[in-house]
């Protein structure tokens, strides 16, 4: 059975709710419509799409985009400039085909006007997601209690046991586990939380009907039966650079801390460290060997005062209770982000993914 014939059983025994998703033939100025939309037309953490939906709603946001003409390149704004871009990619018919994709596989839409919209969203403002789509149980978006467990994807089998014992930990005190459904740190924590019971949510950075990466297909079949899975992009969606990038985002605003269990030097875990930091959550880093450049990314994080120290799940429940009790605030990394996560002051190129 192919894993999208798969998870459309499960989703078809899972969903709730799903009249949101069945009008497919909502007219374009329908704000859940509009939504679908910007979501395929945009990239996340497009700014001013956020901006813009927040001054005056998504279906006259669309209009905005599908009217611009642009003005003289001298007095040219960012909003004219959006418009050229966004304006040839808006399309209805796209935006129907995504919503009979997430219908026929179960997926339920998520807008931020809708009662299980995780609030914690919010702390990204204007950059927050347009949309979520989810696969899977709901309320594990918005738990009271959640643990985000990053890292390398060419994890050693130290940060391997480490993501597992932290992970099942974890999981037997009632936390959800956060992760990016990747090779590596990712996969070993959302397979031990789910061997111990336990509950985890994979975000990943493309549509759920294109589950990236292929490898960790009966992964994600698990993860679908018994925690969740959550994208920002629609259906169709393929994984990009950006993409995995600004991922981090919500996996930093769906955990109540974020642990980074083993990263190099360059590693593109640090980046969630930040966003993490960014929104005021609670970061920590696991130690390792000082000879060891897998655990290098973990002691920078450490050496530059942005995560705690974390040797075992007593450091995590510790790191848990004091969770939320950090302003957000804005750090310098001294490493490469990508140029539209504009919030993250950066002074070098890409880090390697």
């Amino acid at each position: 059975m192919s894993c999208t014939s798969y998870l459309f059983c499960i989703g078809s025994h899972q969903r709730k709710g799903l009249h949101i998703m069945s009008e497919v033939e909502r007219a374009s100025d329908d704000a859940r419509f509009a939504r679908v939309m910007l979501a395929i037309a945009s990239e996340p953490g497009d700014a001013v799409t956020g901006r813009l939906i927040r001054a005056v709603g998504p279906s006259e946001t669309v209009r905005l985009a599908m009217e611009s003409t642009g003005s003289d390149e001298s007095v040219r704004t960012d909003v004219d400039a959006w418009g050229l871009r966004l304006g040839p990619r808006l399309s209805e018919d796209h935006a129907r085909r995504a919503m009979e994709t997430s219908d026929r596989l179960g997926m339920r839409m998520l807008v931020p006007e809708d009662e299980e919209w995780p609030v914690s969203m919010q702390r990204w403002g204007d950059h927050g997601p347009v949309a979520l789509w989810v696969l899977g149980a709901i309320d594990h978006l918005s738990a009271p209690s959640s643990v985000g467990l990053v890292g390398a994807r060419a994890a050693t089998g130290y940060g391997k046991y480490v993501a597992d014992e932290l992970a099942s930990g974890s999981a037997d005190a009632g936390h959800v586990v956060v992760s990016g459904g990747a090779y590596g740190i990712d996969g070993a924590a959302h397979r031990a939380a789910l061997i111990a019971g336990g509950s985890t949510v994979a975000v990943l950075p493309g549509g759920l009907d294109r589950l990236y990466p292929a490898g960790h297909q009966q992964l994600f079949e698990q993860i679908a039966q018994g925690g969740t899975l959550v994208s920002e992009l629609p259906p169709g969606a393929a994984p990009t650079k950006h993409r995995f990038e600004q991922r981090g985002r919500l996996i930093a605003a769906l955990s109540s801390a974020v642990i980074v269990v083993e990263a190099g030097y360059r590693s593109g875990a640090l980046l969630i460290a930040a966003q993490a930091a960014e929104i005021g959550r609670k970061v920590g880093a696991v130690p390792g060997p000082i000879t060891s450049a897998a655990s290098a990314g973990c002691h920078r994080l450490m050496r530059d005062d942005i995560a705690g120290l974390v040797t075992g799940t007593d450091d995590l429940t510790l790191m848990l209770r004091r969770a939320g009790a950090s302003p957000p605030r804005t750090l310098t990394l001294d490493m490469s982000v990508s140029a539209q996560v504009s919030s993250l002051p950066t002074r070098a190129t890409g880090p390697s993914l």
